[in-house]
């Protein structure tokens, strides 16, 4: 063999080496034997010179001869190219996977005149698809967000060694939140470049790699389909060398889109429970209005009537006055429990709801000046066509104003501002009225849930069914700093097209 083709065979795989038809070994690469020496492989034990030593007499076991036998059978009748398997190969300080390759070697004249076995190591591809049919067991039954977490939490531990480890999630609209860690307040071995890894990977859609004084912090992002995005990230001094680096950088990568399609199902699952829960309420709320209407009447009629003899009590005409007010306000519980109940069927047509925006905004420009409101409209330049229901979507606009108006400190501004987001329109609408308690921003799309002191409750439990049917989302967040901000996103059908 001259030094050209020495050196070609030494830049092979892992190792290669040939036989003739008899099973005697030809050539070698100059790693083969270093591998069998190091690795320990349980298919061969080899002696320092193997070159015209016999294949069969170097096997440990019959099972593996017997195994080459039939791949040799099977290249010589030329039903097949090659034939490969993979098998383990244990090392006193890990275990390792390898591919074996076997392929008919051939003279000038393309006659059989030996074989080609080559081996490869895929350890790092075996433990990501180790990884993700683990991760995928673990996570097809949770549909607790919580659950998830803790399950996502334990598979990373196994899979990669790590002192540190973090999970951010985002719904559109809302600031990243952390939603999972694996540290405890105030003791990140990182000093914060966890998070700062895993708000990269959010934002930027890649895995982020970072080495930090002799220890490495890997970040993948999530990037489910459904309303949820996010990234996890993890801190670990065990990944040295540049193979280790690399199989963490695959492995958390694989981790994470389990991760992503288990989101996508929780969030699935939640929301088909939701609309029966609303469909539940909606019958009882309907049940409950028809009960309550003839009631109604009735004490509205009698008290009316006693309202009109007893004028010349001050006193008794107070009273049926407190009376009419307590029946005018349950009345409007009363409509707006059938508005809930009884959904009007909706027809959706194309159009842009930054044009229903602009009729609700003059509508209610008195409403804004009376409490000396000034109102920051920052409207989106291009066209947008939406599948909407103009009525009720003007209902939900309308609703969304109000809220925000009542609560808004007189003098400060209203601010709107609308944009697209990917494939949704997005519109904000931010107050700087008092910032709402978490326990109770929890509760605010919830059934007779009011903060107002004649509030029903009934109003934006109205205004997510309505974004929900045009197959949106609405969200809220509240902090002292930035304030009150209601989102809604809807489906773009085509950005800067017709609005019809």
């Amino acid at each position: 063999m001259d030094d050209f083709s020495r050196q070609v065979l030494d830049a092979l795989p892992l190792t290669i080496y040939t036989t003739d038809l008899e099973g005697r070994i030809t050539s070698t690469n100059r790693s083969w034997s270093r591998f069998a020496a190091d690795n320990g492989a349980p298919e061969l034990v080899v002696e320092t010179q193997v070159c015209g030593s016999s294949l069969w007499s170097a096997f440990a076991e019959p099972g593996y001869a017997t195994q080459v036998r039939d791949a040799m059978a099977q290249l010589r009748s030329g039903s097949v190219q090659r034939v490969a398997w993979e098998f383990p190969c244990s090392s006193p300080t890990e275990e390792r996977v390898f591919l074996l390759q076997v392929t008919m070697l051939r003279d000038e004249v393309q006659q059989p005149k030996g074989f080609v076995f080559s081996t490869v190591d895929i350890t790092p591809s075996h433990k990501s698809r180790e990884a993700l049919i683990n991760t995928g067991l673990a996570l097809a039954r949770p549909v607790d967000l919580e659950r998830v977490f803790h399950e996502v939490a334990l598979q990373v531990r196994r899979a990669i060694p790590n002192e540190g480890f973090v999970i951010w999630v985002q719904r559109p609209g809302d600031a990243p939140l952390l939603a999972h860690s694996s540290l405890e307040t105030g003791t990140d071995p990182s000093g914060g470049a966890l998070t700062s890894a895993a708000l990269q990977a959010l934002s930027e859609g890649r895995v982020i790699s970072v080495d930090l004084d002799g220890a490495r912090i890997v970040a993948a992002p999530m990037n489910p389909g459904g309303h949820f995005s996010g990234a996890m990230a993890l801190f670990s001094r065990a990944l040295t060398s540049r193979q280790d680096q690399e199989e963490g950088d695959r492995v958390l990568a694989t981790l994470a889109a389990q991760t992503g399609a288990a989101l996508d199902r929780v969030d699935l699952v939640h929301q088909v429970g939701h609309k029966h829960r609303l469909e539940a309420i909606g019958e009882v709320a309907t049940g409950i209005a028809h009960e309550l209407r003839n009631p109604l009447f009735g004490i509205s009629a009698a008290a009316q009537l006693l309202q009109f003899r007893a004028r010349e009590d001050a006193v008794v005409e107070r009273i049926v006055g407190r009376i009419l007010k307590e029946v005018e306000r349950l009345n409007r519980m009363v409509t707006s429990l059938l508005d809930f109940g009884r959904p009007k069927r909706v027809t959706f047509t194309t159009g842009n709801p930054e044009e229903i925006w602009d009729e609700v905004l003059e509508s209610q420009r008195p409403l804004l000046d009376a409490r000396g409101l000034r109102l920051v409209h920052e409207r989106l330049s291009v066209p947008v066509a939406v599948h909407l229901e103009a009525e009720q979507l003007s209902q939900v606009f309308l609703n969304l104003l109000v809220n925000a108006a009542d609560h808004a400190p007189p003098g400060t501004p209203l601010r709107l501002r609308t944009y697209l987001q990917g494939t949704s329109w997005t519109c904000e609408l931010n107050n700087q009225g008092p910032t709402i308690p978490p326990d109770v921003l929890g509760k605010v799309f919830q059934m007779f849930y009011s903060t107002k002191e004649k509030g029903t409750g009934i109003g934006l439990a109205i205004c997510q069914r309505i974004i929900e049917e045009h197959e949106g989302t609405i969200a809220i967040a509240s902090n002292p700093e930035s304030g009150t901000t209601l989102t809604v996103t809807l489906p773009v059908l085509s950005p800067g097209g017709a609005t019809g």
